[in-house]
């Protein structure tokens, strides 16, 4: 008997919560931040792509009898549909005062914590992971973090500390482990950064038990619940089935079905759909079981894809293999659908109501010819073939608006059926298709005659598309290899895409739609030939059958041996785990969202504009101001013009726009507002009337072909030697170009500011920048107040990367202002999608070089122009472009080097600092240009690298000497350590015995210069304070962002006082105790902080050595005492500024860093995707003042700028809309991307005397080292083309995707393409 309930009942972390009223809109994530102030869960998307709100929840099937926990993203689960479960996060399973889980304490431990943002997300999967299997195999691992990002790390430590769970567990290399091979470390190298041996065991039985009252009651799981908010949604969730047709009926399509809400809940969020009636059938026994028929199964539409994925797997397990091809496709594809989170809340149909013309099930039952139970009140039930006539439109279909989906019926093949689904994306994990295809082929008996085929295929139109045609055209046919030839003709034909067909990339679409195919021939010729005793395929053929599967990862961290004589409580050079990495794997570690809200406190919505470039007529927000909750309206009327400007090199921005938009994103006003969810949408109410101007700049070439240079460019910013001279006498010269896409930053935590008016003329604003001098500046410049009644604090950011220097002004500002105006505290935090379309990222380049060389190979001359895209403001722009033309040359000899600067004006978003400040891209083309001088003289580009290779004493041509060069050392240590002359040869044959996989090896080398380019800015304060019961404070004007200076400091500290660094904390960066800080960034943090953390203590040191001396018996708190009493001082600040550096002592640089990387790749030729097989680095860090931290930033930088020249696309469309607006559209490297062995080890017996302890910085520098992948994959295109003998010397545009791969192997089906033109599309 159903009973009719409005109260919502579930557990969280053991503790009951009752809500009488609960908000029917609400997600999980708001109702724990901002009801339970439970913040560990965090959030970083709102559209279940990051993983970073990951919660376990907890079920108790009564059929089953067992609880079933599972992973699921709190920022996409309606709260309302948690009735009658138990909900765990971060804060439940453990703390730093009680006890730390196994799970927090070892990614703690490994050093996979940095900046901590994402830190809770994979702990909470990893912990739902061991709740359900407790001893998990390494697949299991990698499946459970498909859908956790992180963009620090590089992963490799959190799969090494999570490792220590797995059956498998052993040393990380495997049966490389020195101690099987015996060959194991000389005595000066260490490689272990965390010992295993010291980790809490895992105990099962120590878990929380599931609260018992769910257990014993079915009470929740028969009440019909209805829960409404004031907006009138309302939220139904019936227990029969008959009550869910009653109300479809009444409401129609008014009423969203949602099971996991993955679809309906990014629709809300981010398209703003406002449905009414939301419907929740998770009670309904119908469509929740599985029914296994005589000649197939039948799935209810709520099942989840997590529950399809392990019922199919034991029907494959039990059943003959001919009948259950098609349940093996769907668990192979469910495999690569969305991350574990979305797939344990996802339903089949849900997936199929959604009816995405890129779904990853969709073509699969098509091909299948799936049957469907639809039912209404009243027309009963019927059935439905998901055939060619199914859709009806753009995620429309035949159903009915009064019926309900009820469940799926998937048929068993037979032995002479043969079914196989593909799929190509941007990435592998956790990605939507670019196509996908299925293919089911019936033969004759026993025979290679074709009886019956479907071809389905996704991404080729507006719906999923049946090419029945083509299937017509296959019937009676010999499968065979002209049988390919006359399904591409009718595919050509029959499935057609338009040269703007929204997706863009048509070409390739239509390139992979063949490929695919051509993948189901071989893999079903393969099948035949052992089945009939036949010859279709060469063996070379048979590389093209197989894609690629995620790698068991490997990895060695290698690193000097702390001496024996080093006292232990001294941490300089030991690998110590980051200071705050136990609070952020307990989410104890508080980011500016997770303070506690006042009572009175506001919150922003934004009103951004939607025009690239218009003049604004009027901005009327008469109808927001009436909606309850609504407090003001501010834009540039309330600012005088000097108020309002603000910028980085020139005051080229404004806080609110006046007069005219530049740039879709730019801020025109903000909405003050009760509550986030109240100004967002009041926020959208604002009107804004436009007039449209001309043109739309987009791209480098948009601006070039319209002369939109900012003031003072083109310019000549080095002329260094003889160019042109140099290029007389030499007879030998190359031209190229090299052109590098922009990057978004990615940090998981976006933009934030809480400001905090305090007494009438003084604010405090809490903001998560990488520069809070300058956010304090202009703050007095909006406020027209001075710095000193204000003060900027900062404990730690989630994430920088050079994205939250000036851009953390786009939130800062406005947040001060309507703060210091209303007198109330001001909160905003950017959504994933504003964060994105506001804040721009890396500059996009384009290079033009010529170069010069001898017959040998020696390198004579350079002369590059250089188009950069900076967007709608100047901003750090001409900053960057400097720096890359001071690394233009990276590790080699170029004497005479022309370089001109053009910094473009476009109306996209202001691009500005990223890790590497243009470094990388003008590495990119130094590497370019070996590898030209190489193919012009038939020689080994290592070769050429190594008669050009930089060593000291040489001079670089803005005529700096180079002093302790360790490039060249870097450079033969990582052949060795690889093994690379070897496996050149090994891959040269796996080339000529593989058609369609091809590899490549490719070596690269870098060579950073180290410092701030503005000399002023070479300079760095500490606070150091010593309290009465011995306890430190240092405070320092750098960021924490993960980088790990806080540890580092510390590290310095506790050596300089010779006392624990446990009796010494920082607490936050801060206007107030450190002032006119300089920017974090340019990799300087430990160079000139630990050098002033030195000074602070030296001086501390002197003021306390009369006690030391006169109390030898004595220990720091007696002297700290005596000191005290005797009134010392046990205070002190200290300071540094870098010495003898400029370009008017020919020292533009403090000093190098040096490393080189080799890569190894596959790559398959068919679909344009790539594997990373093995990366090996050595790296010049000096004496590593923490080997741990050190290889993290190597390797967080490595995946970084892997996904800089393979992944990441930023995708414009020809009206200035950004459409990758956050991960369901940008793709940064997942936990499967990382080099399936990735060994770093750090150079040893390496001194520098021009920093702290003999270290070098090691933030930017390792991110070029990512080029040898995309060096990599030009060889392995390069062998490909060779089976076409055409030229193996090509041009290949950064980043290297699947698309560009694809395009650039020109085997036959290629060639009926055009390659694809710069992105520029539509949705």
């Amino acid at each position: 008997m159903s009973v009719m309930s409005s109260t919502l009942v579930f557990f969280v972390n053991g503790k009951k919560v009752v809500d009488k009223s609960p908000d029917s809109e609400a997600n999980l994530l708001r109702y724990l931040r901002k009801k339970l102030h439970l913040c560990g869960t965090k959030l970083g998307c709102a559209e279940g792509g990051c993983g970073a709100c990951t919660v376990m929840i907890s079920r108790y099937d009564r059929c089953a009898g067992i609880v079933k926990h599972f992973s699921a993203n709190a920022c996409l689960m309606p709260v309302c549909a948690l009735h009658g479960m138990c909900v765990t996060t971060v804060e439940g399973i453990g703390n730093t005062r009680t006890r730390l889980h196994p799970v927090q304490e070892r990614i703690a431990k490994a050093h996979g914590s940095q900046c901590g943002f994402c830190t809770p997300g994979f702990v909470m999967s990893m912990y739902a992971l061991l709740r359900n299997t407790p001893k998990p195999d390494m697949k299991e691992l990698e499946v459970a973090f498909q859908g956790n990002l992180c963009r620090c790390t590089g992963y490799r430590p959190i799969i090494e500390g999570y490792r220590t769970f797995t059956k498998e567990y052993a040393c990380g290399m495997g049966d490389k482990c020195c101690k099987v091979t015996g060959n194991g470390c000389n005595g000066e190298v260490e490689d272990k950064l965390f010992e295993p041996s010291e980790f809490a065991p895992y105990n099962p039985s120590q878990e929380p038990i599931f609260p018992p009252e769910l257990k014993l009651t079915d009470q929740y799981d028969k009440e019909v619940l209805k829960f409404s908010n004031d907006r009138g949604v309302i939220w139904y969730r019936p227990t029969e089935l008959q009550q869910l047709l009653a109300f479809k009926k009444e409401h129609k399509e008014a009423a969203k079905i949602v099971v996991g809400n993955t679809e309906v809940g990014v629709e809300v969020k981010f398209k703003h759909f406002d449905y009414k009636y939301l419907v929740n059938p998770s009670q309904i026994n119908a469509l929740n079981q599985i029914d296994v028929l005589r000649d197939g199964i039948k799935i209810g539409s709520a099942v989840t894809l997590s529950d399809i994925q392990i019922f199919l797997q034991k029907q494959i397990n039990e059943l003959p293999e001919s009948e259950t091809r098609i349940y093996k496709s769907i668990v192979e594809m469910l495999h690569w659908f969305a991350g574990m989170q979305v797939r344990n809340v996802a339903s089949i149909g849900g997936n199929i109501m959604t009816g995405s013309p890129i779904s990853d099930l969709i073509p699969i039952l098509m091909a299948a010819n799936a049957e469907l139970e639809v039912e209404s009140l009243d027309g009963g039930r019927r059935k439905v073939i998901m055939d060619e006539k199914f859709f009806t439109g753009y995620r429309r279909n035949i159903i009915n608006s009064s019926e309900v989906l009820i469940s799926v019926f998937i048929p068993k093949t037979s032995n002479d059926q043969h079914f196989l689904a593909y799929k190509q994306a941007k990435r592998r994990d956790d990605d939507i298709a670019i196509v996908n295809a299925a293919i089911n082929i019936k033969f004759e008996d026993s025979a290679k005659i074709i009886k019956e085929a479907k071809l389905a295929f996704g991404g080729m139109a507006s719906t999923i598309v049946l090419a029945t045609k083509t299937a017509e055209e296959m019937i009676s046919k010999v499968w065979n290899r002209e049988l390919v030839e006359i399904v591409n003709k009718s595919l050509l034909e029959e499935i057609q895409l338009s040269a703007d067909a929204p997706g863009g990339v048509v070409s390739y679409r239509q390139l992979l739609m063949l490929s695919l195919f051509f993948k189901a021939f071989l893999n079903i010729s393969n099948e035949l030939e052992k089945s009939m005793d036949l010859k279709i395929l060469e063996d070379r053929d048979r590389s093209g059958i197989e894609g690629f599967h995620t790698l068991t990862p490997k990895s060695s961290q290698l690193f000097e041996k702390v001496s024996t004589d080093k006292p232990t409580i001294d941490p300089i050079y030991r690998p110590t785990p980051h200071n705050s990495a136990f609070k952020q794997a307990t989410g104890e570690a508080m980011y500016i969202d997770d303070m506690p809200r006042h009572d009175n406190e506001l919150y922003i919505g934004l009103v951004l504009s939607t025009k690239a470039h218009a003049k604004i007529i009027s901005i009327d927000a008469s109808e927001a101001l009436k909606e309850p909750g609504i407090h003001a309206f501010f834009s540039a009327k309330d600012l005088t013009e000097s108020q309002n400007k603000f910028g980085v090199i020139i005051q080229d921005e404004e806080v609110f726009r006046r007069d005219t938009v530049t740039s879709q994103g730019q801020t025109l006003g903000i909405i003050l507002g009760d509550n986030q969810e109240i100004a967002q949408r009041a926020a959208r109410m604002v009107k804004v009337v436009y007039e449209d101007l001309s043109p739309i700049l987009v791209t480098l070439e948009d601006a070039i072909a319209c002369n939109s240079y900012y003031e003072g460019f083109p310019t000549t910013l080095h002329d260094c030697g003889n160019v042109d001279k140099a290029f007389k006498e030499n007879e030998f010269s190359v031209v190229g170009q090299v052109r590098l896409g922009g990057q978004e930053h990615f940090y998981l935590e976006t933009q934030v500011a809480l400001a905090i008016p305090k007494d009438s003329d003084e604010i405090e604003v809490y903001t998560a920048t990488q520069e809070p001098t300058a956010i304090q500046q202009r703050i007095a410049n909006l406020l027209e107040i001075p710095q000193h009644k204000i003060v900027c604090r900062v404990k730690r950011i989630g994430g920088g990367f050079g994205g939250k220097q000036s851009r953390a002004s786009l939130a800062a500002l406005p947040a001060a202002f309507a703060a210091f105006k209303l007198k109330q505290p001001v909160r905003i935090m950017f959504d994933r999608d504003e964060d994105m379309m506001m804040t721009g990222g890396r500059n996009p380049f384009l290079f033009k070089y010529k170069v010069s060389f001898t017959s040998e190979g020696i390198l004579t001359a350079l002369d590059v122009q250089c188009y950069v895209n900076a967007g709608y403001s100047l901003e750090a722009s001409p900053g960057v472009v400097e720096k890359a033309a001071c690394h233009v040359n990276s590790a080699y000899r170029i004497s005479n080097v022309r370089f001109v600067s053009h910094v473009m004006k476009t109306n996209t978003p202001s691009n500005n600092a990223f890790r590497g400040f243009g470094i990388p891209e003008g590495q990119m083309v130094a590497e370019h240009i070996i590898r030209d001088v190489a193919n012009a003289l038939k020689k080994d580009y290592m070769d050429i690298m190594a008669i050009n290779m930089l060593k000291t004493g040489d001079k670089i041509f803005y005529n700096q000497l180079l002093e302790d060069c360790n490039s060249s050392r870097c450079y033969e240590e990582v052949q060795k350590m690889s093994n690379f002359r070897n496996r050149r040869q090994e891959i040269k044959m796996f080339n000529e015995n593989n058609r369609w996989k091809k590899r490549g090896i490719s070596c690269v080398n870098v060579m950073c210069g180290i410092n701030y380019m503005k000399i002023f800015m070479n300079q760095g304060g500490v606070l150091v304070h010593i309290y009465l019961d011995g306890s430190v404070l240092l405070s320092h004007g750098f960021i924490e962002m993960g980088q790990g200076i806080n540890t580092k400091l510390l590290q310095i500290a506790s050596r300089a006082f010779k006392i624990p660094i446990e009796k010494i904390h920082i607490q936050e960066t801060s206007t107030d105790k450190v002032p006119n800080t300089s920017t974090a960034g340019a990799s300087v943090g430990s160079d000139l902080f630990g050098a002033a953390t030195l000074e602070a203590c030296r001086i501390l040191n002197e003021r306390l050595k009369a006690y030391c001396e006169s109390m030898p018996e004595g220990n720091w708190n007696d002297w700290i005492r005596a000191a005290y009493f005797d009134r010392v001082s046990l205070s002190a600040t200290g300071f540094f500024a870098t010495p003898d550096i400029g370009d008017d002592v020919n020292k533009p640089k403090n000093y190098y860093t040096h490393g080189a990387a080799i890569s190894e790749v596959e790559i398959d030729c068919l679909t344009g995707d790539h594997q990373v097989i093995r990366t090996d680095i050595v790296m010049d860090v000096g004496s590593s003042l923490n080997p741990a931290i050190d290889i993290g930033q190597i390797e967080g930088a490595f995946m970084q700028g892997y996904g800089l020249f393979t992944l990441e696309e930023l995708i414009y469309s020809p009206d200035g809309t950004l459409y990758s607006r956050g991960p369901g559209m940008y793709k940064i490297p997942t936990i499967g991307d990382i080099p399936g062995e990735f060994n770093v080890s750090l150079l040893t017996g390496a001194s520098n005397p021009r920093a702290v302890y003999s270290s070098r910085a090691v933030g930017e520098p390792p991110i070029f080292l990512a080029s040898s992948v995309f060096f990599a994959i030009k060889e392995a295109v390069g062998a490909a083309r060779k089976e076409e003998n055409l030229e193996t010397h090509f041009y290949l545009q950064a980043p290297a995707t699947s698309a560009r791969i694809r395009m650039a192997c020109k085997d036959e089906i290629a060639r009926k393409f055009i390659e694809p033109e710069n992105q520029s599309i539509k949705p």
